[in-house]
Parts: C-alpha cells; sequence; structure tokens
C-alpha cells in the first residue's frame, strides 16, 4: 500500500477517499480497481452485475488491502440500494454502458436506455446530494469528422485541423437518424450534456473522460469462450477472436477507417490523477488516448498477425485477412466515422499526462494475456466432436 505522505499535483497530501465505481466489474473497473487497491489507501464500494474480472481483488479475505474493496451485486436499471451507496462515498465513478458497437443498431433502444436512461439516477443522486462525480463517456460523441466531408481530392484533407478532435471546439455530427449506429454517441453526447448542465445550474463537481480504444488484458469477450457465441465484441478483441482460432481476420469495408489505441495501464494513470487532482479535473472533459498509435483497421490487422505468430509460435495464416462489407458484419443502419485523433493540450496542461505505450508493445502484452488465458480452451471447444442427429 502506498505511503500517507502522498502529494497531489500542487504538493498537498492526498487524504483517503471512499470511490463508489458503477460498472468496477468491467474491463476498465478491473484495472483502475488493481490500481486503487495496490497504489492508494482509497476505499472502493464496487457496484456491477458480475465479479468475475475483479474476483482475485476480493478474495481471499488476508490480500493486503482486505476491507478495502466491497463488492456490491446491484443493476443501477432498478435498485434503490444505489443513491445509499452515493451518499456514503466521496466520489461517484461512473463506468456502465453498453458499449459493443455490433450492437447499436441491433439493440438501439438498450444502447439509449443503457447510456442516458439508466445514467439518469447517478447523476441525479450526485447532484442532490453534492457529491463528486467522474463520468465516462465515449470518443464516438464526435460522431464524424468535419475533414470526412471533404472531396477526396481536397488538399484541406492534409490539414491535420479538420481530423483533430479538441473537447472544447470539435463539433458532433452524426449521421442520419435510420443511421441507428449513432444511437450509442447520440445516448452518451446527451448524458454528458446533462452532467454539464447540472455542474452549470446546480454545481456539480464533475469530469468527464472520452477514453480512445483503451486496450489490454481482459477487455471485451472471447465469442463462445467466456462470453455469449453470437456476441460480437470490438474490433481488437474481435481479431484475437479470430487468431485463437486460426481464421482470417474479417476487415469491415476493406478495413479503411483510422483508430488510435492506448493502453489500459497508461489510461488508468489519467483516470488516477484525475480521482487525486479534483481542483485541476472539475468541470472539465478529457480526451484520454494515443495520437501516436494511429493506424488504419487494416494495418492493426496485419500488426496483430505479426505480434500474435511472435507471441504463440505459430505460423500467419497464408490469408490472414478477407474483406467483409459493414452490412454483412454489423445489419442493417450501420455508419461509421473515417478518424479519430485526440487533442491531448487540456489533459496535458490540467494534468501532465502523456501516453508511454507504444502500439506494437500494448498489443504483444494483450495477444500474450489472450493467448496464455483462452487458447487452451478455443482447442478444446474446436476439437469437440459435433454431435450426430
Amino acid at each position: 500500500m502506498a505511503s500517507a505522505a502522498r502529494v497531489d499535483l500542487d504538493g498537498n497530501p492526498i487524504k483517503a477517499m471512499t470511490i463508489c465505481m458503477i460498472g468496477a466489474g468491467g474491463f476498465i473497473g478491473s484495472h483502475l480497481c488493481e490500481k486503487l487497491m495496490a497504489e492508494t489507501p482509497h476505499k472502493v464500494l464496487a457496484v456491477d452485475v458480475y465479479n468475475d474480472k475483479i474476483k482475485h481483488l476480493l478474495e481471499p479475505a488476508s490480500l493486503p488491502w482486505a476491507g478495502r474493496i466491497q463488492f456490491h451485486r446491484i443493476n443501477i436499471k432498478n435498485d434503490s440500494r444505489l443513491e445509499g451507496l452515493i451518499k456514503m462515498a466521496d466520489l461517484t465513478i461512473n463506468l456502465a454502458a453498453i458499449c459493443t458497437p455490433a450492437d447499436y443498431n441491433t439493440r438501439p433502444l438498450d444502447t439509449i436506455y443503457s447510456n442516458f436512461i439508466d445514467a439518469l439516477p447517478v447523476v441525479k443522486y450526485c447532484s442532490e446530494n453534492n457529491k463528486r462525480l467522474i463520468h465516462f463517456s465515449t470518443c464516438e460523441v464526435y460522431g464524424k469528422t468535419i475533414g470526412s466531408f471533404l472531396p477526396k481530392d481536397s488538399p484541406m484533407r492534409q490539414d491535420p485541423a479538420y481530423f483533430i478532435l479538441k473537447e472544447d471546439a470539435s463539433p458532433c455530427i452524426f449521421g442520419s437518424i435510420e443511421k441507428q449506429r449513432w444511437s450509442y454517441a447520440c445516448a452518451k453526447q446527451l448524458i454528458e450534456r446533462l452532467v454539464y448542465a447540472e455542474g452549470a445550474e446546480n454545481g456539480l463537481e464533475f469530469t468527464i473522460v472520452r477514453p480512445f480504444n483503451w486496450i489490454g488484458p481482459r477487455m471485451d469477450f472471447i465469442p463462445g469462450i467466456d462470453g455469449p457465441s453470437e456476441g460480437v465484441p470490438r474490433v481488437l478483441a474481435c481479431f484475437s477472436n479470430n487468431l485463437l482460432r486460426g481464421e482470417p481476420l474479417k476487415l469491415v469495408d476493406g478495413g479503411q477507417s483510422q483508430r488510435t489505441f492506448v493502453y489500459i495501464k497508461d489510461a488508468i494513470e489519467a483516470v488516477l490523477l484525475m480521482i487525486e487532482n479534483p481542483a485541476r479535473a472539475n468541470g472539465h472533459i478529457f480526451n484520454v488516448g494515443n495520437p501516436n498509435n494511429e493506424v488504419t483497421v487494416r494495418q492493426l490487422a496485419e500488426m496483430m498477425t505479426e505480434v500474435y505468430s511472435k507471441v504463440s509460435g505459430e505460423p500467419a495464416l497464408e490469408v490472414p485477412t478477407i474483406d467483409i462489407s459493414s452490412k454483412e458484419f454489423y445489419g442493417e443502419g450501420y455508419d461509421d466515422s473515417d478518424k479519430r485523433i485526440p487533442d491531448m493540450t487540456i489533459i496535458n496542461t490540467q494534468l501532465g499526462w502523456n501516453p508511454k505505450t507504444s502500439l506494437w508493445d500494448l498489443l504483444e502484452s494483450t495477444l500474450t494475456y489472450q493467448h496464455r488465458t483462452y487458447a487452451e480452451a478455443i482447442k478444446q471447444a474446436i476439437s469437440k466432436p459435433v454431435a450426430s442427429s
């Protein structure tokens, strides 16, 4: 455990606090809980419907942080205990969301309810009880870039000003209503506006986080192994699943979209700075990403194929990728943004944070974990004979 001499960025002693973390059992929550238990004196009220990814923090009772983390199995849709936990805490962190692109246009109602309606009580309880809130949003609130509307041969496409996404300046541009893929981004934007309005009108102390593709061990699910067999996870877990099964990686619409990726452990450092420096973080929206790790989805697939061959010792497939249309892969109503490059000025100025880990290194860490955790289970699943009728 960290010593009592820990200080914030302004040299002030950091007091131990109680944190109500909603969605603590997920990918981000599990890494944040690990960080808080290992390096701080803070207490966590971990709220979720599942705790598989934080079981190693809860058992056995002899762990050095025993008593500083409590798991509360609560579905925030309909549990009256939530307000009591928020009242007990100094800070609430809301990570709960449906955030898998395959769901956005196939389960738009669930997506909107999860990301807007279900978050309303959290914001309300924090505001009414004068409790600080760190709310997790998404880089998808930016929607499409201004640059994506320029002619393909326009020289202005070379100007980064049309593609760099700034928290306090970039517009949020979504597709038409029948493109239900934007249900997620729209719901997330509206809850951001509500949080901001609570701050302006009622004095809510808040910080909004916009993650740009946080990657690392325990992210997402592997279909049929630790998640539903019919599910489609996000791109990196989707590619990991293909690599583990020895199948070609599917490139939606040729894999031309560009994305940036940041290592989960770098991103969690940023969140800890927000937690422990409220004077610098309150009232701000922070992009948290790594603009240096930008690739097309096709380049990502090629790099992952190379990295996986290294960590697994298995030869790469002769045909590592295949192209597939977005309609075939995601269904009707899919749309996408071309690029998402975060401007890092605000988080660097306020918190002095910069990401450190290269794309190759974060992929190697993630795929090493995926191979060690899932490869044997997938081999057994594949080798099982199909029952005859």
